[in-house]
């Protein structure tokens, strides 16, 4: 390996774990909810998918995890542990990383128009909501109507922000880190 291809590879190493730290940054930035939180995490992971290769985002989400999951405050509401990732809101945590992995998937193909971005994000966020409602009913025992009104509807204004808000900084993020 020459020194040139290690330093590429400490840069992209460099940018998963920045990556990783926004959306611990992100996920803080809420507004409390009974059920579930409104945070901008998956801002953050929209960004981190669309910027970083498939591999190094899906690093940085699963890295992500692994903190909150060894007990450090990085998910809403300064959470972290077993309890915080597998809780009735885990399936949305873990569907931040197949949000990411999804996106890796479709990014060639559409990344390259505002539209597609926009399609890319939504599909994005459609599979973190099926994983996470479908975990939160199961944790709850709740309906999926009862489900929806709680995880769901109230955050599909913010959502729209967050998807809209992605896909026009990812053109500009993508300038600044051309070797991401």
């Amino acid at each position: 390996m020459t020194t040139r291809t290690k330093a590429m590879d400490t840069r992209k190493l460099l940018m998963a774990a920045l990556f990783t730290a926004g959306i611990a940054v992100c996920s803080q930035l809420m507004i409390p909810l009974p059920m579930v939180p409104i945070n901008l995490a998956l801002l953050a992971v929209y960004l981190c998918g669309a910027v970083l290769s498939p591999a190094y985002s899906a690093l940085a989400v699963g890295a992500y995890l692994l903190l909150g999951l060894i007990g450090l405050p990085v998910f809403a509401g300064l959470q972290g542990g077993p309890g915080a990732l597998f809780g009735k809101t885990g399936g949305y945590l873990l569907g931040y990383f197949l949000c990411v992995v999804l996106i890796g998937l479709l990014r060639e193909r559409h990344l390259h128009t505002l539209g597609g971005r926009v399609l890319m994000f939504t599909l994005g966020l459609a599979v973190c909501y099926l994983f996470g409602t479908v975990w939160f009913m199961t944790v709850t025992g709740l309906s999926l109507a009862q489900s929806l009104a709680f995880c769901v509807w109230p955050f599909l204004p913010g959502d729209a922000v967050k998807i809209g808000l992605a896909a026009v900084l990812v053109p500009r993020l993508r300038r600044a880190m051309p070797t991401a």
